[in-house]
Protein backbone atom coordinates (compact mmCIF):
# COMPACT_ATOMS: atom_id res chain seq x y z
CA UNK A 1 0.00 0.00 0.00
CA UNK A 2 1.08 3.70 -0.73
CA UNK A 3 2.33 5.86 2.06
CA UNK A 4 1.95 9.22 2.26
CA UNK A 5 5.11 11.92 3.46
CA UNK A 6 4.68 14.46 5.91
CA UNK A 7 5.43 17.94 4.91
CA UNK A 8 8.23 18.96 6.70
CA UNK A 9 6.50 23.18 7.58
CA UNK A 10 5.05 23.71 10.52
CA UNK A 11 1.66 25.50 10.72
CA UNK A 12 0.88 27.34 13.35
CA UNK A 13 -2.37 26.95 14.67
CA UNK A 14 -5.02 29.43 15.55
CA UNK A 15 -7.32 26.80 17.56
CA UNK A 16 -5.03 26.69 20.91
CA UNK A 17 -7.92 26.01 22.78
CA UNK A 18 -8.10 22.65 21.33
CA UNK A 19 -6.71 19.34 22.43
CA UNK A 20 -5.98 15.96 20.85
CA UNK A 21 -8.07 12.98 21.29
CA UNK A 22 -7.23 9.56 20.04
CA UNK A 23 -9.96 6.57 20.32
CA UNK A 24 -9.49 3.34 18.99
CA UNK A 25 -11.99 0.84 18.14
CA UNK A 26 -14.68 0.71 20.72
CA UNK A 27 -18.22 1.88 20.09
CA UNK A 28 -19.13 1.33 23.93
CA UNK A 29 -17.14 4.27 24.62
CA UNK A 30 -16.48 6.38 21.15
CA UNK A 31 -20.03 6.48 19.83
CA UNK A 32 -23.99 6.53 20.79
CA UNK A 33 -26.50 4.66 18.93
CA UNK A 34 -29.24 8.07 17.67
CA UNK A 35 -31.73 5.87 15.48
CA UNK A 36 -33.52 2.57 14.23
CA UNK A 37 -35.45 1.21 17.63
CA UNK A 38 -32.66 -1.69 18.09
CA UNK A 39 -31.85 -2.26 14.76
CA UNK A 40 -28.23 -0.83 15.15
CA UNK A 41 -26.37 -3.51 17.77
CA UNK A 42 -22.61 -2.75 19.42
CA UNK A 43 -20.92 -7.07 19.29
CA UNK A 44 -17.83 -8.06 20.09
CA UNK A 45 -17.50 -6.35 23.32
CA UNK A 46 -17.35 -2.89 21.76
CA UNK A 47 -15.33 -3.28 19.09
CA UNK A 48 -18.13 -4.15 16.23
CA UNK A 49 -21.69 -2.45 14.98
CA UNK A 50 -24.01 -3.38 12.75
CA UNK A 51 -26.55 -1.40 10.99
CA UNK A 52 -30.06 -2.95 10.03
CA UNK A 53 -32.46 -1.53 7.25
CA UNK A 54 -36.02 -3.37 7.12
CA UNK A 55 -39.34 -1.78 4.93
CA UNK A 56 -39.90 0.30 8.17
CA UNK A 57 -36.52 2.19 9.20
CA UNK A 58 -33.18 2.16 8.93
CA UNK A 59 -30.28 2.52 11.76
CA UNK A 60 -27.56 5.01 12.96
CA UNK A 61 -24.74 6.16 14.81
CA UNK A 62 -22.33 8.99 15.44
CA UNK A 63 -19.59 9.72 17.66
CA UNK A 64 -19.70 11.12 21.26
CA UNK A 65 -17.49 13.62 20.41
CA UNK A 66 -17.27 16.92 18.02
CA UNK A 67 -13.88 17.32 16.46
CA UNK A 68 -12.16 20.29 14.30
CA UNK A 69 -9.57 18.46 12.27
CA UNK A 70 -8.55 14.51 12.44
CA UNK A 71 -7.67 11.76 10.68
CA UNK A 72 -10.87 9.42 11.06
CA UNK A 73 -10.83 5.49 9.85
CA UNK A 74 -13.60 3.14 9.58
CA UNK A 75 -13.68 -0.47 8.58
CA UNK A 76 -16.92 -1.55 6.65
CA UNK A 77 -18.22 -4.75 5.22
CA UNK A 78 -21.16 -3.40 2.98
CA UNK A 79 -24.44 -5.22 2.20
CA UNK A 80 -24.06 -7.90 0.52
CA UNK A 81 -26.07 -9.58 -2.90
CA UNK A 82 -28.86 -7.60 -4.27
CA UNK A 83 -28.28 -4.15 -2.40
CA UNK A 84 -30.41 -1.78 -4.73
CA UNK A 85 -31.84 1.37 -3.10
CA UNK A 86 -29.41 1.17 -0.22
CA UNK A 87 -27.26 3.72 1.09
CA UNK A 88 -24.52 3.03 3.35
CA UNK A 89 -22.92 5.68 5.24
CA UNK A 90 -19.73 7.32 7.01
CA UNK A 91 -19.09 11.22 6.95
CA UNK A 92 -18.65 14.09 8.85
CA UNK A 93 -20.97 16.84 10.10
CA UNK A 94 -21.56 20.22 11.99
CA UNK A 95 -24.82 21.37 12.62
CA UNK A 96 -27.28 24.01 11.31
CA UNK A 97 -27.96 25.61 7.68
CA UNK A 98 -24.44 26.41 7.38
CA UNK A 99 -22.94 23.42 8.19
CA UNK A 100 -20.03 21.64 6.89
CA UNK A 101 -19.71 18.25 5.85
CA UNK A 102 -17.61 15.44 4.69
CA UNK A 103 -19.22 12.24 2.53
CA UNK A 104 -18.38 8.81 2.07
CA UNK A 105 -21.69 7.21 0.89
CA UNK A 106 -22.13 4.05 -0.40
CA UNK A 107 -24.65 3.52 -3.23
CA UNK A 108 -26.10 -0.23 -3.05
CA UNK A 109 -26.78 -2.02 -6.74
CA UNK A 110 -28.50 -5.10 -7.82
CA UNK A 111 -26.67 -8.35 -7.40
CA UNK A 112 -23.14 -8.68 -9.68
CA UNK A 113 -23.18 -4.73 -10.38
CA UNK A 114 -20.74 -2.41 -8.10
CA UNK A 115 -21.25 -0.21 -5.34
CA UNK A 116 -21.15 3.45 -5.83
CA UNK A 117 -18.61 5.52 -4.08
CA UNK A 118 -20.26 9.05 -3.59
CA UNK A 119 -18.07 11.49 -2.18
CA UNK A 120 -19.24 15.09 -1.37
CA UNK A 121 -17.61 18.30 0.78
CA UNK A 122 -19.70 20.53 2.16
CA UNK A 123 -18.69 24.23 2.93
CA UNK A 124 -20.57 26.90 5.04
CA UNK A 125 -23.85 25.46 4.16
CA UNK A 126 -22.27 24.58 0.11
CA UNK A 127 -22.44 21.25 -1.76
CA UNK A 128 -22.44 20.32 -5.20
CA UNK A 129 -19.16 18.87 -4.77
CA UNK A 130 -19.70 15.37 -6.04
CA UNK A 131 -17.19 12.75 -6.91
CA UNK A 132 -18.13 9.39 -8.02
CA UNK A 133 -16.06 5.97 -8.21
CA UNK A 134 -16.37 2.46 -8.58
CA UNK A 135 -14.17 -0.19 -6.19
CA UNK A 136 -11.11 -1.98 -7.18
CA UNK A 137 -12.73 -4.94 -5.15
CA UNK A 138 -15.91 -6.28 -3.53
CA UNK A 139 -16.34 -4.41 -0.27
CA UNK A 140 -18.97 -6.92 0.58
CA UNK A 141 -16.49 -10.33 0.84
CA UNK A 142 -14.53 -8.49 3.62
CA UNK A 143 -13.58 -5.25 5.77
CA UNK A 144 -12.38 -2.50 4.10
CA UNK A 145 -10.82 0.72 5.39
CA UNK A 146 -11.96 4.16 4.04
CA UNK A 147 -10.42 6.98 6.28
CA UNK A 148 -10.98 10.68 6.29
CA UNK A 149 -7.85 12.95 6.31
CA UNK A 150 -9.08 16.61 7.30
CA UNK A 151 -6.59 19.20 8.28
CA UNK A 152 -6.05 23.28 7.57
CA UNK A 153 -4.62 22.81 4.07
CA UNK A 154 -6.49 19.98 2.55
CA UNK A 155 -9.21 17.01 2.84
CA UNK A 156 -7.82 13.45 1.82
CA UNK A 157 -10.34 10.82 0.74
CA UNK A 158 -8.39 7.21 1.52
CA UNK A 159 -9.74 3.54 0.68
CA UNK A 160 -7.31 0.97 2.28
CA UNK A 161 -4.67 3.78 2.21
CA UNK A 162 -5.30 4.31 -1.50
CA UNK A 163 -5.87 8.53 -1.84
CA UNK A 164 -9.20 8.80 -4.44
CA UNK A 165 -9.57 12.64 -4.36
CA UNK A 166 -7.90 15.86 -2.39
CA UNK A 167 -9.92 18.83 -1.66
CA UNK A 168 -7.56 22.03 -1.38
CA UNK A 169 -7.83 24.81 0.93
CA UNK A 170 -8.44 27.58 -1.08
CA UNK A 171 -9.87 30.19 0.86
CA UNK A 172 -7.25 32.64 0.42
CA UNK A 173 -8.75 32.39 -3.36
CA UNK A 174 -12.59 32.98 -1.69
CA UNK A 175 -13.61 29.38 -1.99
CA UNK A 176 -15.12 27.45 1.32
CA UNK A 177 -13.91 25.51 2.91
CA UNK A 178 -14.59 23.11 6.36
CA UNK A 179 -12.39 25.37 8.60
CA UNK A 180 -14.20 26.31 11.79
CA UNK A 181 -16.56 24.39 12.53
CA UNK A 182 -16.34 21.19 14.94
CA UNK A 183 -17.70 17.64 13.42
CA UNK A 184 -19.36 14.56 14.45
CA UNK A 185 -18.98 11.53 12.71
CA UNK A 186 -21.95 10.29 11.59
CA UNK A 187 -22.78 6.64 10.10
CA UNK A 188 -26.44 5.05 8.82
CA UNK A 189 -27.78 3.05 6.42
CA UNK A 190 -31.38 4.21 4.98
CA UNK A 191 -33.66 3.72 1.88
CA UNK A 192 -32.96 6.12 -0.92
CA UNK A 193 -34.59 4.31 -3.58
CA UNK A 194 -36.44 7.00 -5.48
CA UNK A 195 -32.40 8.02 -6.41
CA UNK A 196 -29.79 5.99 -5.04
CA UNK A 197 -29.16 2.98 -7.77
CA UNK A 198 -29.30 3.88 -11.24
CA UNK A 199 -30.84 6.95 -10.69
CA UNK A 200 -33.70 5.16 -8.60
CA UNK A 201 -34.72 2.97 -12.11
CA UNK A 202 -33.90 0.44 -9.50
CA UNK A 203 -35.80 0.04 -6.96
CA UNK A 204 -35.28 -1.70 -3.09
CA UNK A 205 -36.29 -5.47 -3.19
CA UNK A 206 -38.07 -5.75 0.61
CA UNK A 207 -38.65 -9.37 0.38
CA UNK A 208 -34.74 -9.49 0.94
CA UNK A 209 -34.72 -7.03 4.47
CA UNK A 210 -32.94 -6.94 6.88
CA UNK A 211 -30.01 -5.62 4.59
CA UNK A 212 -27.29 -5.73 7.25
CA UNK A 213 -23.74 -3.51 7.21
CA UNK A 214 -21.01 -4.31 9.57
CA UNK A 215 -18.71 -1.46 10.95
CA UNK A 216 -15.90 -2.00 13.23
CA UNK A 217 -12.25 -0.29 14.19
CA UNK A 218 -13.50 2.53 14.33
CA UNK A 219 -10.69 4.87 14.75
CA UNK A 220 -10.15 8.45 15.50
CA UNK A 221 -7.32 10.95 15.99
CA UNK A 222 -8.63 14.29 16.35
CA UNK A 223 -8.99 17.78 18.47
CA UNK A 224 -11.75 17.55 20.43
CA UNK A 225 -12.82 21.84 21.10
CA UNK A 226 -12.15 22.58 24.94
CA UNK A 227 -10.15 19.55 25.87
CA UNK A 228 -6.52 20.21 24.95
CA UNK A 229 -3.38 22.23 24.62
CA UNK A 230 -1.52 23.58 21.11
CA UNK A 231 1.72 21.10 22.09
CA UNK A 232 -0.83 17.66 22.11
CA UNK A 233 -2.26 19.39 18.86
CA UNK A 234 1.12 18.81 17.44
CA UNK A 235 1.79 14.97 17.86
CA UNK A 236 -0.62 13.74 14.71
CA UNK A 237 1.40 13.46 11.19
CA UNK A 238 -2.27 13.99 10.06
CA UNK A 239 -2.38 17.73 10.30
CA UNK A 240 0.19 18.53 7.25
CA UNK A 241 -0.79 15.33 5.98
CA UNK A 242 -0.54 15.40 1.61
CA UNK A 243 0.53 13.33 -1.38
CA UNK A 244 4.31 12.66 -2.15
CA UNK A 245 5.09 12.02 -5.66
CA UNK A 246 3.81 7.87 -4.85
CA UNK A 247 0.36 8.97 -3.38
CA UNK A 248 0.20 11.53 -6.55
CA UNK A 249 0.68 8.81 -9.03
CA UNK A 250 -1.58 6.15 -6.78
CA UNK A 251 -4.80 9.25 -6.96
CA UNK A 252 -4.06 9.48 -10.62
CA UNK A 253 -4.49 5.56 -10.93
CA UNK A 254 -7.72 5.47 -8.95
CA UNK A 255 -9.21 8.28 -10.66
CA UNK A 256 -8.28 7.45 -14.38
CA UNK A 257 -9.66 3.94 -13.98
CA UNK A 258 -12.39 3.97 -11.19
CA UNK A 259 -13.67 7.58 -11.15
CA UNK A 260 -17.71 7.67 -12.85
CA UNK A 261 -18.33 10.80 -12.14
CA UNK A 262 -16.98 14.44 -11.37
CA UNK A 263 -18.60 17.71 -10.98
CA UNK A 264 -15.26 19.37 -12.12
CA UNK A 265 -15.94 18.26 -15.83
CA UNK A 266 -19.67 18.28 -15.86
CA UNK A 267 -20.13 21.20 -18.10
CA UNK A 268 -23.28 20.96 -18.91
CA UNK A 269 -23.81 21.35 -15.14
CA UNK A 270 -21.86 24.37 -15.05
CA UNK A 271 -22.28 25.99 -18.67
CA UNK A 272 -20.81 29.47 -17.59
CA UNK A 273 -17.42 27.70 -16.38
CA UNK A 274 -16.31 25.21 -13.84
CA UNK A 275 -16.41 25.67 -10.41
CA UNK A 276 -12.99 27.75 -9.15
CA UNK A 277 -11.51 24.99 -7.08
CA UNK A 278 -11.61 22.43 -10.06
CA UNK A 279 -8.45 24.53 -11.71
CA UNK A 280 -6.04 22.88 -8.78
CA UNK A 281 -5.92 19.34 -8.79
CA UNK A 282 -4.11 18.38 -5.82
Amino acid sequence: MDQFSVSGAKFSIFMFWVILATAYANFYSNSEITWGDGRARILDSGNTLTLSLDRNSGSGFQSRNQYLFGRFDMQLRLIPGNSAGTVTTFYLTSQGPNHDEIDFEFLGNSSGNPYTVHTNVFAQGRGNREQQFRLWFDPTADFHTYSIVWNPQRIIFLVDESPIRVFNNQQANGIPFPSNQAMRVQCSLWNADDWATQGGRVRTDWNLAPFVATYRNFNINGCVPGQCSSDSFRNGAWQTQGLDAQGRNRLRWVQQRFMIYNYCTDFNRFPQGIPAECRQRF
